[in-house]
């Protein structure tokens, strides 16, 4: 085991390791070996060494925060910023710079607040804080402040950071589910797939013990538990590298939301691959409640179809995060789901048998129901690559993101492997522009200008378009940093104003119409792809050229 770890995001936060401490020490101390961090197999093993000594009910929350499930916040920002000040005397004027500077809220308020004396540091558990939280949620503004002020005045900095943390927002420290998995596989006798299925769904941490979560005698009395989703990477070599093209079925790749769909009990349930239940934002599907058969769960997309037809995401983004549904928007915007594969039949886990066996039992499930509300998604008939490559040509035309490929006796795996499942993208969409306003980042890059807006040319003016934060290297956005901090012009809180010299090429998926931005145009998955230093500002693209993408490539 490691003596001590420097965090990276936090270098100011350091921790040495020591057996005796637990509670949200020990949560500390994991959190900035995790920060700390770049290599896989170090943050398995730390995360090894947590769930082999850490209270149970504190594992329960672990593993609950790091699948995104925290309590609501308890206090907000604003009251949070209030009462730092009021311990530090600082006028909210120097309270901003810091935390324009840092970049990170939680570690501002870490960083300001006086030391706490050894002596006056009472370490608790981290379950005790967080169902605290819970219970303080909705009291009066003074028992949250008298609980969240002593919390900080008997915490060191480590302690404060992330108990702060816990309240405003997630840790941002690189840990996949799978990594989570794969060390509580170290420490209990089940094995992965079993393990991520346990710990998918809707289960409540402040409710639900170690042992009920992962023993091996639990039994799931949860009816709309999902199952992990398997997930493709990107295919970066010609298709004929895969082999013969008979051992392959190909599919759209569809853009909607990843999900699926449950029957079981006599009760249907709608999860999306973020683990979110979202049944009753799609009343279209409870017709399926009776017309599925009971026990069985089905993979595939959530997206806008008439007559069997997908609509672009730009629908779909319509009915997102809307609470109430009225008939306006289900005759607008009017939801599918494109079935892609079998997961459960008759309450039999269905996952190890081979993508022909569970496709064809899906399509003597869904077929026979002929109802707009779920359909099997199209297999594409192909002969050789070459054909196929020329089908998906087609991909943009069809709403589609380009093409799935599935080896036709690979088993349903959990997360994101390599061999089996590919998926075949188009070509962006690119557009070059020049960079105008920058921002901090978050998490290791908080003390670097990472968060770019961008514009084009409309005349002798510049339109900004979007933003983007990604595509980059670590170098390139050192570098860039470094212009930024020499060529500001003015200064609007966190952001920047820089001169107008810096030209990037943008990627994007999609561009639709949109009355929100000044442009006109909003797109899909914006990304550096290229810093052009070949360019300068007066060959960019203009105003007119992202309207007739919208004409051409519109949604």
């Amino acid at each position: 085991m490691k003596e001590e770890k420097v965090h990276i995001n936090h270098p100011v936060l350091l921790t040495e390791k020591h057996d005796s401490i637990s509670g949200l020490a020990l949560f500390a101390q994991l959190v900035t070996e995790l920060s700390s961090s770049t290599k896989t197999n170090d943050k398995l093993q730390s995360l090894v060494d947590y769930f082999a000594t850490a209270p149970d009910a504190d594992k329960v929350w672990v593993i609950a925060i790091f699948s995104g499930r925290r309590p609501r916040r308890a206090v907000n920002s604003r009251l949070m910023r209030e009462w730092c000040a009021e311990i530090t005397n600082y006028p909210s004027w120097l309270f901003d710079e810091c935390y324009h500077s840092v970049g990170d809220l939680a570690e501002t308020l870490a960083l300001l607040l006086p030391e706490t004396k050894e002596q006056d540091q009472i370490n608790k558990s981290l379950s005790y804080y967080l169902e605290t939280f819970i219970s303080i949620e909705k009291q009066d503004e003074a028992i949250r402040k008298k609980f969240i002020v002593d919390s900080w005045n008997q915490m060191n900095r480590d302690e404060r950071f992330v108990f702060n943390k816990l309240i405003t927002g997630s840790f941002r420290i690189g840990v996949s589910q799978k990594t989570i998995v794969n060390a509580l596989a170290k420490i209990v006798d089940l094995s992965s797939s079993v393990i991520a299925h346990r710990i998918s769904g809707n289960w409540d941490p402040s409710t639900t013990s170690f042992n009920d979560l992962l023993s091996e005698s639990a039994s799931i009395t949860d009816f709309s538990k999902p199952y992990p989703f398997y997930l493709a990477y990107a295919l970066e070599e010609e298709p004929q590298n895969l082999g013969d093209p008979k051992g392959w079925q190909a599919e759209w790749k569809w853009d909607g939301i990843r999900g699926q769909l449950i029957k079981r009990n006599n009760e249907l349930f709608v999860w999306s691959r973020g683990e979110e239940l979202m049944t009753d934002k799609f009343p279209e599907y409870f017709i399926l409640k009776d017309l599925l058969p009971d026990g069985v769960v089905i993979d595939g997309e959530i997206i806008p179809a008439v007559n069997g037809k997908p609509l672009p995401f730009s629908v779909l983004q319509t009915r997102i995060g809307r609470k109430n549904i009225g008939k306006k928007q289900l005759q607008e915007a009017p939801i599918a789901f494109f079935a892609y594969d079998l997961l459960e039949f008759h309450q039999q886990d269905f996952r190890e048998k081979s993508l022909t066996v569970r496709r064809n039992k899906l399509e003597e499930i869904v077929q026979p129901l002929k109802n707009n509300a779920i359909q099997i998604s199209q297999i594409i008939n192909f002969n050789t690559w070459d054909e196929l490559k020329e089908i998906r040509k087609g991909a943009r035309e069809m709403n589609s993101e380009g093409i799935m490929l599935k080896r036709k006796d690979s088993n349903y795996k959990v997360g994101r492997k390599r061999g089996d499942w590919w998926k075949w993208k188009i070509d962006p969409l690119t557009i070059d522009c020049v960079m105008v306003y920058a921002q901090k980042g978050s998490g290791r890059r908080s003390n670097l200008y990472t968060d770019y807006t961008f514009a084009v040319k409309d005349g002798d003016n510049l339109v900004t378009f979007t933003k983007a934060y990604s595509g980059l290297t670590d170098k390139e956005f050192a570098q860039i940093d470094n212009f930024v901090k020499r060529n500001s012009l003015e200064k609007f809180g966190p952001v920047r104003t820089v001169k107008p010299e810096l030209v990037f090429e943008i990627a994007f998926e999609g561009i639709a119409a949109s009355n929100r931005h000044k442009s006109g145009v909003a797109l899909r998955f914006p990304r550096m792809s290229r810093w052009r230093k070949d360019k300068s500002v007066d060959e960019i693209n203009t105003l007119d050229d992202l309207k007739q993408m919208l004409n051409t490539y519109g949604k």
